[in-house]
């Protein structure tokens, strides 16, 4: 140190700054080697975990599947409830159910359903809603809509008017999914331009998830918005609703919009054919 003092004080700066850079990076160097040790050990013992959990979920799911098991008689098993307590079990039980659910129907639907709400796990994916990062929020929607949490709807139609797109995507998906048309009609007062992209997954979503009472399509055609009466009119196309011909008509014959008028008229031509 009394060297690199001398250095200094003779003027020669140029040594010490390069001694203390080399120690700067030899010390951020095994920083970062600690950390990515730490991390992947940290991923390692979560993988263990999971196939740990993943044993008892099945077991547990089948019981309350096929074996109408309450979620009031597994509170019996101290040990089960301790693993509830940890969040890490309990996003593995959601993963679960989630994946379930999108396999079963009828009862045994109903039965996981029941489970999301008894055991508490609803309120987790409501937690996420309040979340700050967008993903968080992306994924509490998501688990409330394949779960069927209709009274979460309301709450989910305030996320199709956020900035982020994949948010807002999400959001008006998930309203499709739970309240098919009604889920859309909403957009009518929408100030914002929806674009192509949010419209073709829009379109996507309704294709996906079969929705077979179309009433209330028609009203996007009355929107101010452009973008949305554009929706609107690709809606009715993609998914051949003659019904909503005379909608379509009507709204070609009132329209100024010369791009509007021209894409009622292509809606027509292709549905009277």
């Amino acid at each position: 140190m009394e060297k690199i003092w001398e250095f200094y004080k003779n003027g020669q700066w140029e040594v010490p700054f390069l001694i203390f850079s080399i120690c700067l990076f030899v010390a951020t160097s095994l920083f970062l080697y600690l950390l990515i040790i730490e991390s992947r050990n940290r991923n390692i013992k979560k993988e263990r975990l999971r196939n740990e959990y993943s044993i008892l979920i099945e077991k547990l799911m089948s019981s309350v599947i096929f074996e109408d098991v309450s979620f009031a008689a597994l509170k019996e098993d101290k040990n089960l409830m301790v693993l509830f307590d940890t969040s890490f079990f309990r996003e593995n039980v959601v993963e679960t159910l989630i994946n379930l659910h999108k396999n079963y129907e009828g009862i045994y639907a109903l039965k996981l359903e029941q489970f999301y709400k008894d055991s508490g796990l609803i309120k987790d994916s409501f937690r996420k809603l309040k979340s700050l990062r967008w993903e968080i929020k992306c994924k509490g929607i998501t688990e409330l809509a394949e779960l069927n949490v209709y009274d979460a709807f309301d709450t989910i139609v305030a996320f199709s008017k956020a900035r982020n797109k994949t948010l807002k995507i999400t959001a008006i998906n998930a309203c499709i999914k739970l309240a098919g048309t009604n889920g859309i009609v909403h957009l009518t007062e929408h100030a914002d331009p929806i674009d192509d992209w949010t419209q073709v997954n829009i379109i996507s979503a309704f294709k996906k998830h079969d929705i077979g009472d179309t009433k209330g399509v028609e009203l996007l055609l009355e929107s101010q918005n452009t973008t949305v009466v554009a929706l609107g009119l690709k809606l009715i196309k993609e998914l051949k609703l003659t019904q909503k011909v005379p909608y379509v008509a009507e709204l070609a014959a009132r329209t100024n919009n010369n791009l509007i008028k021209y894409e009622a008229q292509n809606v027509l031509q292709t549905l009277t054919l």
